[in-house]
């Protein structure tokens, strides 16, 4: 019988530290962290030496200073002669971010179409939806921006020729004239009902979900949906109107010999901008929906339609539900793009965030590192939150594995 193995030599071999692989990822990652440390102490030291030098005082009180400048298209109250440089932020960022949510709902729509569209078994309308992805996917925006701004809407007539739709609805080279709407003191009960039925119609999705899940019934849950969120805010109106208040008038746009006076004037800068980002996001949205619908697998739309469904509901119901799932992903990087992409008004004269910020109130205070850093961490906080409430909607069409 052979002699048993010693203890020492059935010992596993000890390995060095520095062969150890988990030690070694440690520290290189310890290193990498020490390294940007230290690269951005060295950039923050250098442009404060170079702040100091220019007798540039550095910090975020220049926000609280009088801007000094007026600026044409507002959604808040701005007076060059009482507003500060931080309320000039703010007139940039509500511009940026309206054109940015009109720009994503307008362009999720024509996208959608066009991309439907391209897979139409009608032969003119697939080529037609074929050559408008092609053409705007490969001209740059900053042209489209310019032909939007320059070749369509500055050869509009002057305001004393304008367009007229009707008696309240003017068209020149100023922009678009559109009534007014005023709200009264005691319209506040027309968004409340109108919050209230969206809430009311969200609830109603919600059990209508559960109610299809558990019996397999249909509730019709758009059609009580609209019904909710528009009945109730008319409804709202109606009780006010019969009591004699008029919570909702109109200041119609009138024309004179000259110019317009009254009602809501749509700059052409930033109808130019909502145009050019609209049709050009929509053509690459386009291209997404198409192939979100075509990695569905055609065995679906063969089943549906052996289940005596039509193309519209086999589509609506069956196709674009599970094509969802494959469409969110590359759909919020598009989001982003537009967003990011709005930054190209300075082009045109658009009074955006860059415009005002980067360019008007850097010019006049000198505060590069500060005005730029704002301006990259509102880019930043604005894409993260798009994607977490894109990434959120992605999570609740991914398909559930068993």
């Amino acid at each position: 019988m052979s002699n048993p193995i010693p203890a020492e030599a059935r010992a596993a071999p000890r390995v060095s530290p520095l062969y150890d692989p988990r030690i070694r990822a440690a520290a290189y990652q310890i290193l990498l962290l020490l390294a940007v440390g230290l690269a951005a102490w060295a950039a923050v030291g250098n442009a404060a030496e170079n702040l100091r030098n220019a007798r540039v005082a550095s910090g975020f009180g220049f926000l609280g200073n009088t801007a000094g400048f007026d600026v044409n298209q507002t959604l808040i109250p701005f007076a060059a002669a009482n507003s500060t440089y931080g309320t000039a932020f703010l007139v940039g960022l509500t511009n940026t971010l309206m054109v940015a949510v009109i720009g994503i709902v307008l362009a999720t729509l024509l996208g959608f179409t066009v991309g439907v569209a391209r897979l139409s078994p009608n032969w003119i309308v697939a080529r037609l939806a074929g050559v408008y992805v092609e053409t705007l996917r490969n001209i740059p925006l900053l042209l489209q921006l310019l032909f939007w701004y320059v070749a369509v809407l500055a050869s509009l007539p002057a305001a004393r020729d304008s367009y007229a739709f009707g008696s309240s609805v003017f068209l020149n080279q100023r922009g678009l004239y559109v009534p007014r709407p005023m709200l009264a003191a005691d319209a506040w009960a027309i968004p409340a009902a109108f919050g209230l039925g969206l809430a009311a119609a969200l609830a109603f999705a919600a059990r209508a979900r559960r109610e299809q899940a558990r019996s397999g019934r249909r509730l019709p849950v758009w059609s009580v949906g609209i019904g909710l969120v528009a009945g109730l805010p008319l409804a709202a109106w109606g009780v006010l109107a019969l009591s004699g208040a008029a919570p909702l008038s109109f200041e119609v746009p009138v024309k004179g010999t000259f110019n317009l006076r009254g009602g809501m004037q749509l700059y052409p800068e930033f109808v130019a901008l909502v145009l050019g980002l609209t049709v050009y996001t929509a053509a690459f949205i386009a291209e997404v929906v198409r192939s979100g619908i075509q990695a569905v697998s055609r065995g679906q739309s063969e089943a549906a339609r052996a289940l005596g469904l039509k193309p519209g509901p086999t589509l609506r119901l069956v196709v674009i539900p599970q094509a969802m799932r494959v469409i969110v992903p590359p759909l919020t990087s598009q989001y982003l793009n537009l967003t990011k992409n709005s930054s190209l008004a300075v082009a045109i004269g658009y009074p955006d965030l860059v415009q005002v910020f980067m360019g008007t109130v850097l010019n006049q205070t000198g505060q590069a590192v500060e005005v730029v850093a704002i301006t990259m961490a509102v880019y930043l906080t604005i894409s993260l939150l798009t994607a977490f409430v894109m990434n959120v909607y992605n999570r609740r069409v991914a398909l559930v594995e068993r």
